[in-house]
Parts: C-alpha cells; sequence; structure tokens
C-alpha cells in the first residue's frame, strides 16, 4: 500500500514527539509530576494528530491526569475521583459564565447570512472591473474581496470554497499561472481570522484574559498591512512575471450600459456628469424619464455630497473650542459666604433664632477653654484682622480667606467677557480638505459612463458590507457598545443583508442557525477541555518546569520572542489555530510577566503567525477546501508551491511588527490609554 507524503511527514512527526517523550522518561531518575504534565502534553499533541476530537481529547486526558495529580498525594482513590469530578464541573460553569464568548455565535451567524446574500459574485466583479488597470488585476481583486468578504463572515472555509468556484476559474481562464491564484485565494481566504471581528482574537482574550476591544484595535493595522503585503507581491510578480498575471484584454473590461443611458447617446467613455446634466434639457431624452435621468445624476453627485458632509462636519470639529470646566468659585469647607445675608438672591439662609432652631448654649455653661488656651491658640493669618465680618454674623463666624476676594474678582471678570466659542481651523485641516478636493476633482474628471456602471455595481456590493463591517467594528472601537452588543448589531445587520438581496428565506435561516449551533458547540468545548487541560496540567507542575527550564536559559526579551514564534510556526503544521491557542497559550501566558512581554502585543504576533496554520502542510485545511472545488488538473502540490511565498510574507509581517510595534500598539494607546 502507497501512503501519501502528507502522511509520512504526519507519522514521522508524532514519532519524533514520542521519541523525545521516551527521551524524558529515560532521562530522570525519579519522574515528578511535572514530568507526566509534560507527558500528557506530548499525549494530548499525538491523540489530536491521529484524529481524536481536540475537545473531548483535552477533557478526557484532563480529567485522568487530574485524577493522578489527586491520587498521587494522601488522597484516596474516592476522594480523588471526587474533587477531579468538581473540577470539572467548576471549569465547565467558568465557560458558562464568560460573557465574552457570547459574541462568538452572533458574529457566525453575521457571518452565515452574509455569505449566503450572494454578495461575493458582485463584490468580485466590480472590484476586478475598477481594478482592472492595475498589474494582475484580478489577483488584487481576488486578496481585496477575500478581505473584505473574510472580514465580514470570519469563516475561512467558506471564504476559500466560494473564492474557490468564483475567481479561481476566472483566472486560469486570464492565462493567469495555477501556484499564483492558489496562494492568492487560500492566503486571502485567511484574513478573516486576523482582521477583526475576528474569532480567533475572541478566543486568545478570553484565554489570556486580555480585553477584546483592545485586541480589535490592536489588530486592525496590521491586518491590513498584511493584506497590503499580499497585494504587493501580487502587482510585483505581475510586472517580474508577466506570463503569470497577464492584463486583461478590452473584451473582458467591457462593461454594458444600460439602454436608456444609450438612448441620450452616452457611450463608455464620454465623461458622465456634463452629458446627464446636459440630457435634462436636451431633445435627446424625450425617451428617457426626467426622474431616471435625475436618479443618475444623483448617484454620480454621491461622493460630492458625501465629501460635502465630511469637510463640513470636520471643520465644526477644528473650528470648536471645548468648554474647558473651571473651579474658581469653590470655596474650602467652613469658609464663610461673602453675599449679604439680607439680600433676597436664593441660597441656603441661617434660620432665626427666634424661631426654635438649635442655639448656642449660654456662656455660663459652655466648656471652658483649658488654662493657658491662649498662648497656646494657633494664631489669626495676618490680614485677618482686616476682614470684617458679615453682617449679621456672630462674633465667633470663621472669616472669610483673603484668597476668597481676587476669586471672586476673577470670576466677575470671567463673566463679564465670555469665552470664545470658535478658533480658526489648523493648517493641517485646510492641507486635508485640498487633497480631498483634488482627489474629488481628479475622480470626476475621470468618471465615465463605464466607470458609472462599474461605480453603481460598487454601491450595490462593496459598500453595504463596508457600512457593515465599520459599524461594527467602530462601536466596538470607540467604545459604543461591547464586542457582544456589536456582535448582535452585526447580526441583524447580515439578516437586512440577506433580505435586501432577497435570500432571507427559511431553509437561509434554518441552515444559518444550525451551522452557528454547531460552531458554538465546538468553541465552549473546546474551552471547557482547555480549562480542564490547562487545569490538570497546573497541578502536576508541569507549568513550573516549563517555567523554570525557560529561565534557565537566561534568554533576552527578543531570543524569548524568536523562540516562542518558532515554537508556535512549527505547531501550525500539525495543529490547527483553535488548538494551539487553547492549549498552548496557557503555557506561554503566564511566562510574558518575566520577559516584560505584553500581553497585547504578543497576542497581536500569534495571530499574525497563526495565518500559517491554515497554510503550513500537512494539516494546511485552506489547500484541502481549494482542492475540493478546483478542476482536476490542480494538483495539491501547486497549491502548496502557491502558498510558501504567501508564508514568507507573514514571516516578514511578523518581523515588521516586531521592530515597529507602533503598527499594533498605537490606535489601543490612543483610544483606551
Amino acid at each position: 500500500m502507497k501512503i501519501r507524503k502528507e502522511l509520512w511527514f504526519g507519522f514521522s512527526l508524532m514519532a519524533l514527539i514520542g521519541a523525545a517523550a521516551v527521551t524524558m522518561v529515560l532521562s530522570v531518575d525519579t519522574m515528578t509530576n511535572g514530568h507526566y504534565g509534560l507527558l500528557m502534553l506530548s499525549l494530548v499533541v499525538v491523540a489530536i494528530m491521529l484524529g481524536f476530537p481536540t475537545a473531548f481529547t483535552l477533557m478526557g486526558m484532563g480529567m485522568m491526569f487530574a485524577f493522578f495529580a489527586y491520587h498521587s498525594g494522601d488522597q484516596s482513590a474516592a476522594g480523588a475521583m471526587q474533587q477531579t469530578l468538581d473540577l470539572m464541573v467548576q471549569r465547565a460553569f467558568s465557560v458558562m459564565g464568560n460573557d465574552v464568548l457570547i459574541s462568538i455565535p452572533l458574529f457566525v451567524f453575521m457571518g452565515y447570512l452574509v455569505e449566503r446574500a450572494n454578495l461575493i459574485d458582485k463584490l468580485f466583479r466590480s472590484l476586478h472591473l475598477a481594478l482592472a488597470r492595475v498589474p494582475g488585476s484580478l489577483g488584487v481583486a481576488t486578496l481585496v474581496t477575500c478581505a473584505v468578504f473574510a472580514t465580514a463572515t470570519g469563516i475561512v472555509g467558506a471564504v476559500v470554497t466560494l473564492m474557490g468556484l468564483l475567481a479561481l476559474p476566472q483566472m486560469l481562464r486570464a492565462g493567469y499561472d495555477v501556484r499564483l491564484s492558489a496562494g492568492v485565494i487560500t492566503a486571502g481566504g485567511c484574513l478573516g481570522i486576523l482582521i477583526p471581528p475576528s474569532v480567533l482574537l475572541i478566543v486568545y482574550g478570553a484565554t489570556a484574559g486580555v480585553s477584546v476591544v483592545q485586541l480589535y484595535a490592536g489588530a486592525f493595522f496590521p491586518g491590513i498591512m498584511l493584506a497590503g503585503l499580499y497585494i504587493v507581491y501580487v502587482i510585483i510578480m505581475a510586472k517580474v512575471k508577466p506570463d503569470w498575471a497577464p492584463p486583461l484584454t478590452a473584451a473582458q473590461r467591457f462593461v454594458p450600459l444600460p439602454p436608456r443611458l444609450t438612448a441620450i447617446g452616452a457611450s463608455g467613455e464620454r465623461s458622465a456628469v456634463p452629458k446627464l446634466i446636459k440630457a435634462l434639457n436636451g431633445k435627446r431624452n424625450q425617451d428617457v424619464s426626467t426622474k431616471y435621468l435625475l436618479g443618475q445624476l444623483g448617484i454620480a453627485l454621491l461622493p460630492a455630497i458625501l465629501f460635502a458632509a465630511v469637510a463640513f462636519a470636520s471643520y465644526q470639529s477644528a473650528t470648536t473650542v471645548v468648554p474647558v470646566e473651571t473651579y474658581e468659585e469653590l470655596q474650602p469647607m467652613g469658609a464663610g459666604s461673602t453675599v449679604d445675608e439680607d439680600s433676597n438672591e436664593g441660597g441656603l439662609a441661617e434660620p432665626e433664632a427666634e424661631e426654635g432652631g438649635l442655639s448656642e448654649p449660654p456662656s455660663g455653661d459652655a466648656v471652658a477653654e483649658p488654662p493657658g488656651a491662649e498662648a497656646d491658640a494657633v494664631a489669626e493669618p495676618p490680614g485677618a484682622e482686616t476682614e470684617a465680618p458679615a453682617a449679621g454674623a456672630a462674633p465667633d463666624a470663621v472669616a472669610e480667606p483673603a484668597a476668597a476676594a481676587p476669586a471672586a474678582a476673577t470670576a466677575t471678570a470671567a463673566e463679564g467677557e465670555p469665552a470664545a466659542t470658535t478658533k480658526p481651523a489648523s493648517m493641517s485641516f485646510w492641507i486635508g480638505l485640498a487633497v480631498g478636493l483634488l482627489a474629488l476633482v481628479i475622480f470626476y474628471a475621470i468618471l465615465s459612463f463605464t466607470r458609472l456602471e462599474v461605480f453603481k455595481m460598487l454601491l450595490s456590493s462593496f459598500f453595504p458590507l463596508l457600512v457593515l463591517i465599520l459599524s461594527v467594528l467602530g462601536s466596538i472601537v470607540f467604545g459604543l457598545a461591547t464586542p457582544t452588543e456589536a456582535a448582535a448589531v452585526g447580526a441583524f445587520g447580515g439578516f437586512l443583508l440577506a433580505a435586501a438581496y432577497r435570500q432571507l428565506t427559511f431553509g437561509v435561516i434554518k441552515e444559518s442557525v444550525f451551522l452557528t449551533a454547531k460552531t458554538r458547540a465546538m468553541v465552549c468545548w473546546l474551552f471547557v477541555g482547555s480549562a480542564i487541560f490547562s487545569a490538570a496540567f497546573a497541578l502536576l507542575g508541569g507549568q513550573e518546569l516549563v517555567e523554570t527550564w525557560v529561565l534557565s536559559m537566561n534568554l533576552t526579551k527578543t531570543e524569548f520572542l524568536i523562540l516562542s514564534q518558532v515554537l508556535i510556526f512549527i505547531l501550525g503544521w500539525p495543529l490547527e489555530w483553535t488548538e494551539i491557542i487553547v492549549i498552548f497559550m496557557p503555557i506561554f501566558i503566564p511566562l510574558l510577566d518575566n520577559f516584560g512581554v505584553d500581553p497585547l502585543f504578543f497576542g497581536l504576533l500569534v495571530a499574525l503567525n497563526l495565518q500559517t496554520a491554515f497554510l503550513s502542510p500537512p494539516v494546511a485545511m485552506s489547500a484541502f477546501y481549494l482542492k475540493g472545488v478546483a478542476p482536476k488538473h490542480v494538483t495539491l502540490n501547486q497549491i502548496f508551491a502557491g502558498m510558501l511565498p504567501f508564508m514568507g510574507i507573514q514571516v516578514l509581517a511578523i518581523i515588521l511588527l516586531y521592530q515597529f510595534p507602533a503598527i499594533g500598539l498605537w490606535l489601543p494607546q490612543v483610544l483606551y490609554r
């Protein structure tokens, strides 16, 4: 029987792990609980590679070794079993009580609804026509489509499968290289696990105890950077090797115009706005209604209207002076009032003595001062004698401090001269306005009827998704809603999108709910299994043994980060990202304080690194998703070969993020610190 190369690789890796475990057992004189913890870790990895369900493998191994840890002490077998069952219940209940995890099924439900709204076909066609003059336009359009759609859905398998059905045949018909086409689709589909709203970031935040909101803000620019590096690579390859990504022909760039536009004499390259304005008063619009022409003109003027609204709002924000709260009228506690008690102004007045209020006791019964009190008494501050007591005030009343008069004068002056409410706009505002105005002029200078049709296609496919994504992310990043609330808004937005595109049927809702429940159950069981496994690992002292071993190496911060990222990169070959997060992050996170590593920054590095978990063989799930829908002549080895350059780009992105941490940390620091 012939065994495939991927199986040989997997068996070899399992044999290597097993040999390492046997070597550890034989190299120590006495097996401690910490060594049993490492043995449990190696057994879990091997069992998962053999195909056992991850969640139940973690729970089973965790309960077995937790029982061993309890029973290895003075506990009886019955007591150890009771403690093990209590541990399982407590960990399961803690997962059920984690509010952050509620956002996962809502985001997944949003993704399934958006996926079934059939937007991806229109989105890909409009983008590849809009980018027709860019080198490698089909590849660039595929990456942009994958980034937008993966961000809206977050489901890697769905994006890779749909793009494999839609984009791969068109790229191959256009003469694109098989390896480049496969790499673009598989790498672009994985962007959904990095660009928010990402389920991976929610799982990492719940595991590491890091704010999901800050993770979303931090992952925004690294995700854009990675997508940008992919696009730059495709453009460079299209320039260096034109036969790998030939330009689109005139027939492929052709966009048919509606009959009513051709009736007024519109042609593809003719300027749209002047012709529409002229047609409103001309004789050639007799067969075309004025309402239709006004609608087309309104669509063409939408960018100008949006620019004017944004410019006006920006000008108001740039010229408005935010009032500064002043506290000049505050007085020390117990200080007297300068307002005449006989005045008719509002405020609490001292009750009259005749009305039965509390009065000063007779001086004969008063508590006498101790002998010598006059000598030891605190003297009045200089100038206190010059302050006349207020009218009607008691002789012993506390005098008004001297500083009260200047404060009152300042307050009076401030009331006489009202503070300015506006200020001149800064130079940066005018520069930004000029740049935007120049871009708008260029846009309308090149806006032909062909580009107007492409713009209308973008309005019906790209912008609805963009509005949905920005509304969800904006509400999270700017603190308007928690991730759970924003996920609920996103799910409702996906519901509306499916309804707007007439895809909201009972079958779609039923299938989306079923798949959401299935994914949610998988994630919950993973968290329960991970919690039990981590508790057993800690009980056995495995975490302490790992920490002692790492600290004994005397690593610097850079060396520790390199070591951890290399280990995660290697673990991405046999394991998926969910298994890496729930099994190995509880081991890495306690080590971060020893090296001064921010868990937020470490999470961004891990999120970038885990892109490789979908691209690295033998468990390169993206490759298998694409192979399932690719033509028969596309081999798995060609897909693997196409993914390798994009894995190199991911490593480059990790290096850039480490060298320039502000790429990921600037936005969270500006918004939350």
